[in-house]
């Protein structure tokens, strides 16, 4: 994509490194090196098949992306860190007008490039899923693989997930001209693409050719896009191969901004168009009048630093939106990282959640979820200060993971002037994960403020629903939550609250169907809730009630957890588990301590696992000395069935290490640590 000044400086940096010697073909970015230089850890040299921290980064060249070495266990350590564990809806794009984001930001792999997460609470996120269809993670490599922190998080919202594939300048002309040789070839490196997707979870690509290039290449070129389309859409339903308007049929590097006769060629053979972003008033209406039924599949670019883009871009990419809304086409929105990168006042949380409340007035909601039962959120937005489980504390270290993400509520921007806030909590002792929801400001007498949560499609049969959340409230703080049931037929909704009485008398303020008590089970920090209903409509949706007759109002809402039995998932035995210590190494850090590194493997005994959502990675310190007591510590979560182990401290009198992983179920159940699968590390025999 076109440059700004500050990007062709980072370009001119990049082109600079590459012409030092490397040592491998396939080369990543992650964070700065321990040597200080400022040098990235995945930049040369960069051993891949050497054990390290887990990282996600990109494939720098073509021999890279022809040898399959980034998909060979053998070459790349990091490959089972990096695979999505949350799949793909794999259904099909909607026929309406959608919002594709195109994530370009800090040139990419930065906080979100360690699959296990990192120590910056302040790490960028997004969390309005609720407004986007389509996440690109896009950068300046030749072959952009998501790390799987964003296909897990954009995958639980039910929004696809592309990589990108990119060739620019004369290094990207001569790319092509190896790629597109021969029609075999741009086959088979559309092949490789395919492969890389399905090997690690995502859903497909944005195609980007930003180069010129003489016209004998054209037809390998259209069958590169072909193939690859056929491809993906045979190895992941539901897939996607989105080109970007750069180069024309001509083989000019010439930006068109809409579509029409000198790119629909390629628009023919994929999945959508991206135009780029210095459009004119009148281009969206004539690319849809040349996309015809498929009008759909153009994505009108919106750059948001606003380099010449339509409506200035920044707080007026409105503007844009609502022309494209006018004319009912899709958009791509280009860096909406430009709200973390200049850090827009007055903090990050407030800023984004503004700028996307642009985005919601102009565009509207145009997604629900969530979509089947279980339904759990512990409104874990991936970031915090802390980490708890069923209320009690288990880390109070910084940290950021985007895979931990559970289901983010569509709460609505209101800005600073209203009397109450509901927002996302970092501080405030969280249920579960690192945040909770908060309600706070001040109420009117007999006035019920509600807020919706969620906007849901679940599916409901015959027979009981059992709905949980627990609570944190002042004493003078009433809250409720309210399903909305509907049908064909008729809708209603039923309130859930402990204080049924306070509803009551004031429901000439808000109407429900019906009244269920709210049950209070075992006595934790955040009261825990439970109620039972009997549903007589097929659709649900969950929103929040609160009420208060005072003027104070502060109310934090835990988690929820809607299901069809009141029983949690059944663990699998500690002693149905394989679990296993592999490249474990020791140094010395001091002459009382010395540190250890190795990777846990775990694995059930069956071969019919069934699926996690999450596992929380704990270690026990014993000594020899029988009054000496056991000390346990968080270590970190890991979303797939492995977790690596780095420079943990060991103190001299330690003689064994007892590493903890308990499961976490997607109703938000866990397994007691009692019951957890252990890998025991006995020092005396570790070889140290």
């Amino acid at each position: 994509m076109p440059l700004s000044p500050r990007r062709r400086l980072r370009r001119l940096a990049r082109r600079i490194r590459a012409m030092l010697p490397s040592s491998t073909a396939v080369a990543g970015e992650a964070a700065t090196s321990s040597a200080g230089d400022g040098r990235r850890a995945w930049e040369p040299p960069f051993d891949a098949s050497a054990p390290a921290p887990p990282m996600s980064y990109p494939i720098t060249d073509l021999a890279a992306l022809a040898s399959r070495s980034y998909l060979s266990a053998a070459a790349n350590f990091h490959l089972p860190f990096n695979r999505a564990s949350t799949p793909g809806s794999g259904e099909p794009l909607p026929a309406r007008r959608r919002v594709l984001v195109c994530h370009d930001m800090e040139g990419g792999y930065r906080d979100d490039a360690a699959p296990q997460g990192g120590t910056n609470p302040d790490a960028y996120a997004l969390w309005h899923w609720h407004l986007v269809d389509i996440f690109v993670y896009f950068s300046h490599y030749l072959v952009t693989l998501p790390p799987p922190c964003w296909t897990n998080a954009a995958h639980l919202h039910g929004v696809k997930v592309l990589g990108t594939f990119i060739t620019e300048w004369d290094d990207g002309a001569e790319v092509c001209k190896e790629m597109l040789a021969t029609e075999a070839s741009a086959q088979m490196y559309a092949e490789r693409l395919t492969e890389l997707a399905a090997a690690l979870g995502f859903d497909g690509w944005l195609i980007n050719i930003e180069v010129n290039l003489d016209v004998q290449f054209i037809n390998n070129l259209k069958e590169f896009v072909n193939h690859l389309t056929k491809t993906m859409h045979t190895a992941v339903p539901g897939s996607l191969v989105i080109w970007y308007d750069a180069i024309t049929v001509k083989g000019e590097l010439d930006w068109q901004d809409k579509l029409n006769e000198y790119n629909k060629p390629f628009f023919d053979l994929c999945d959508g168009l991206f135009a780029n972003y210095t459009w004119k008033e009148n281009y969206p209406q004539d690319s849809a009048a040349v996309a015809g039924n498929r009008k759909y599949d153009v994505y009108m670019g919106i750059d948001i630093f606003g380099r010449n883009t339509f409506g200035g871009g920044q707080w007026t990419t409105n503007v844009a939106l609502d022309l494209l809304t006018k004319v009912d086409i899709s958009t791509a929105i280009f860096a909406p990282g430009w709200v973390y990168e200049t850090k827009q006042p007055p903090d990050f949380e407030s800023a984004q959640n503004r700028w996307w409340g642009l985005v919601e007035k102009s565009w509207e909601v145009r997604r629900s979820y969530p979509k089947q039962l279980p339904f759990y959120t512990d409104f874990d937005q991936g970031r915090g200060y802390q980490v708890s489980v069923n209320g009690q504390q288990v880390s109070s270290d910084p940290w950021n993971n985007i895979s931990c993400q559970s289901f983010q509520p569509t709460l609505k921007y209101t800005g600073d002037q209203a009397q109450l806030q509901a927002f996302i909590n970092f501080k405030d002792e969280p249920y579960s994960g690192g945040n909770c929801l908060t309600v706070k400001g001040s109420l009117r007498p007999n006035i019920i403020f509600s807020e919706q949560l969620f906007n849901g499609g679940l599916g409901m049969e015959d027979g009981s629903l059992h709905l949980f959340y627990s609570v944190r409230a002042d004493a003078s703080s009433v809250v409720g939550l309210s399903l909305n049931l509907s049908s064909n037929k008729h809708s209603t909704s039923i309130l859930v609250a402990e204080d049924i009485a306070t509803f009551i008398r004031k429901k000439q303020n808000h109407k429900y169907g019906s009244y269920v008590k709210a049950d209070k089970v075992q006595p934790l920090a955040p009261d825990n809730q439970a109620g039972k209903i009997s549903p007589e409509t097929d659709e649900d949706r969950v929103s929040d009630a609160n009420v208060d007759a005072s003027s104070s109002y502060h109310v934090s809402l835990g988690h929820i957890s809607i299901q069809k039995t009141d029983a949690n998932t059944e663990f699998p035995p500690a002693g149905s588990w394989v679990t296993e210590g592999e490249h474990i190494s020791w140094s010395n850090s001091s002459n009382t301590t010395k540190r250890v590194n190795l990777k846990l493997n775990w694995k059930l005994k069956t071969p019919d696992q069934p699926s996690f959502r999450k596992y929380n990675i704990y270690v026990e310190k014993s000594t020899a000395d029988p009054n000496s007591k056991t000390s346990r510590s968080y270590l970190g979560v890991a979303t797939v069935d492995t977790f690596y182990v780095s420079g943990l401290e060991v103190a001299s009198q330690v003689t064994n290490l007892k590493f903890i992983i308990q499961a976490f179920a997607h109703d938000g159940s866990w397994q007691e640590l009692i019951d957890c699968p252990e890998f025991l590390l006995d020092i005396a025999h570790s070889g140290v």
